[in-house]
């Protein structure tokens, strides 16, 4: 049997927009030498009786019970190249059609089945591909067009406002002092690993969106494109 990362504290799945879920969990490893323990987060996008998961975060069985529930798991998608260590445990349970971009690290014996391409197919009907194309590590959003547009992101954009209840305080300490805790803000492990260029933020500030779900910190609804563009011109003064 496939060994998979054990399930984590995490909290109930909540529907943010209408067929669109977030769900906040633990995440637990090392990182620039030292062992960390904060939150992440998985978004479930629902088209009729189909789900997609994203930024998947490997939840309890009163959890996995609460997913079916809400339909069938059809897609497992990866944004991040940063991400992914929960995509083997759905992939397994739900046979789904594993996405990723080109040239994202994958487990060993893992195999992409649909590649993202802009312009390209999507796993579900309302959605667009943004692909960072400066970066170091394979990056993207998707753009839901519901409510106005709503961006679904992984590392490169966060709102970790504070920190919550799947931290330790090692690691609060430590976040604090690399400047994690801020809404609307570029995740500053993804600009050190990544090294974006200002190019990528110019294409993203001319998209519009509304709301944002990011695989780090709490959903920004309403007004999110407003506060990022004030962060674009902090880091990258366009």
């Amino acid at each position: 049997m496939p060994k998979f990362s054990d399930a984590m504290p995490h909290g109930e799945i909540q529907e943010v927009f209408k067929d669109v879920f977030f769900v906040s969990g633990t995440m637990k490893g090392e990182f620039f030498g030292s062992t960390w323990q904060f939150s992440r987060n998985m978004i479930i996008v629902r088209e009729g009786d189909q789900l997609t998961i994203l930024n998947s975060v490997r939840l309890n069985d009163e959890g996995l019970a609460a997913i079916d529930k809400l339909g069938k798991v059809v897609n497992v998608v990866r944004l991040g190249d940063m991400h992914g260590i929960d995509d083997p445990f759905y992939l397994d349970r739900y046979k789904a059609i594993f996405w990723a971009l080109p040239g994202m690290k994958v487990k060993e014996g893992m195999k992409v089945d649909k590649e993202f391409i802009p312009g390209g197919e999507m796993p579900f009907s309302d959605a667009s591909l943004f692909v960072f194309e400066t970066v170091k590590r394979p990056e993207c959003i998707l753009r839901l067009d519901r409510e106005g547009g709503i961006m679904i992101a992984c590392d490169s954009l966060q709102n970790w406002v504070e920190p919550d209840q799947f931290f330790d305080k090692g690691t609060i300490a430590i976040m604090q002092q690399m400047k994690f805790f801020r809404p609307a803000n570029l995740g500053p492990a993804w600009m050190f690993e990544s090294q974006p260029a200002a190019e990528d933020f110019v294409r993203l500030k001319e998209i519009p969106f509304e709301h944002v779900l990011c695989g780090h910190g709490y959903p920004m609804v309403n007004n999110a494109r407003r506060d990022f563009l004030l962060t674009f011109n902090e880091y990258f003064n366009i």
